[in-house]
């Protein structure tokens, strides 16, 4: 007979909660390092709300800045230069 309540064994929605932390996580440290190699066409000002962004607002945000503000910091440092 199967024990349903063993502490030993985490539930099927604990081990789901932990991929979609461990994805989170991860999708937050490439766009970090995304941002961090974009940092040299980007101002100040953009790489620090750029940076808030990817850390305060979980999933929208570092898909934002891997959608959007990486081209957008590309296109400026092409026009510019």
């Amino acid at each position: 007979m199967r024990d349903e309540n063993n502490p030993l064994l985490p539930a099927g929605y604990d081990i789901a909660w932990s991929i979609v932390a461990v994805a989170v996580t991860a999708l937050t440290i490439v766009a970090l390092i995304s941002l961090a190699r974009s940092a040299k066409r980007l101002t100040t000002t953009q790489a620090v709300v750029w940076a808030a962004l990817v850390l305060l607002v979980p999933v929208a945000g570092p898909i934002a800045w891997l959608a959007v503000g990486r081209r957008a910091g590309a296109a400026e440092h092409e026009h510019s230069g």
